[in-house]
């Protein structure tokens, strides 16, 4: 089983940039995306259920902003939209598709870095998140959260740690949620699990020579359950093409849907 999530940075905009030319030559089983910035009526069909997909997509209410998705070659058992709490679903941030005893979750939680009140929303997010994590974890489903977590973990997770340690998406406090998922909760970092080396960043700014010089961050994860996280066998960061200013980050599983 092939997994892939990416942060689109506007559907379309990927579109154009060959996002779908390029997934068609994958052997992806399921594809998990977010910051849509559309709605379902402005998806084309080559978008909606592009070829050898299923496409579920839970869109902000707000025009052009966040939404997510999951494109999938197998119809999964259910899909569930949102976490029923209003401040987060009408931003589109929380997708899940239910496969037999397995759940991939399409995740986008909110950038704090515009201003002290989209931190104080992505703080709200994460107090939220945070029992259903427990939940997740006390069942007896795996689960399977891709997606845009806007939290760089450690300090091998950016270049430039020492000038972020104050800025959101590297703050304390973040980082000390993170690990408490980690270590209290159980949920296991896939990536880093496969791959601890440093300069692995999936997310690039525009600013400057970011890219160039690859000054990243690795805010893209694949955050898994004990059972589906022993199954990872191999993991990427396709760098190749630029469809976004994160790259798509994949990870394959010894596991069948």
């Amino acid at each position: 089983m092939q997994i892939i999530t990416l942060n689109l940075n506007g559907v379309r905009a990927a579109n154009r940039k060959g996002v779908f030319e390029w997934l068609s030559t994958q052997q992806a089983d399921i594809v998990c995306v977010q910051e849509l910035k559309a709605q379902i009526l402005d998806l084309p069909d080559e978008i909606r259920t592009p070829n050898g997909f299923h496409g579920f997509f839970h869109c902000a209410e707000k025009k052009g902003y966040s939404g997510v998705g999951i494109y999938s070659r197998q119809k999964p058992d259910r899909i569930i939209e949102g976490l029923d709490v209003k401040e987060i679903d009408q931003e589109g941030r929380y997708i899940r598709a239910d496969y037999k005893n397995l759940s991939v979750i399409s995740l986008y939680l909110p950038s704090g870095s515009s201003g002290d009140h989209r931190q104080d929303s992505k703080v709200f997010f994460m107090e939220k998140f945070h029992p259903l994590l427990e939940e997740m974890a006390a069942s007896d489903r795996e689960y399977l959260i891709c997606g845009d977590w806007n939290i760089a973990h450690h300090e091998i997770d950016l270049k430039n740690w020492r000038a972020n340690r104050k800025n959101s998406g590297f703050l304390p406090e973040e980082r000390a949620w993170l690990t408490n998922i980690f270590d209290k909760i159980g949920f296991v970092d896939v990536f880093r699990r496969l791959n601890p080396e440093p300069d692995q960043y999936t997310w690039w700014s525009n600013r400057g020579q970011a890219w160039a010089n690859n000054v990243g961050w690795r805010i893209d994860y694949q955050i898994a359950t004990p059972g589906i996280a022993d199954k990872a066998t191999t993991t990427s960061i396709y760098k190749a093409e630029r469809f976004s200013d994160h790259s798509p980050l994949i990870i394959e599983y010894d596991y069948k849907l």
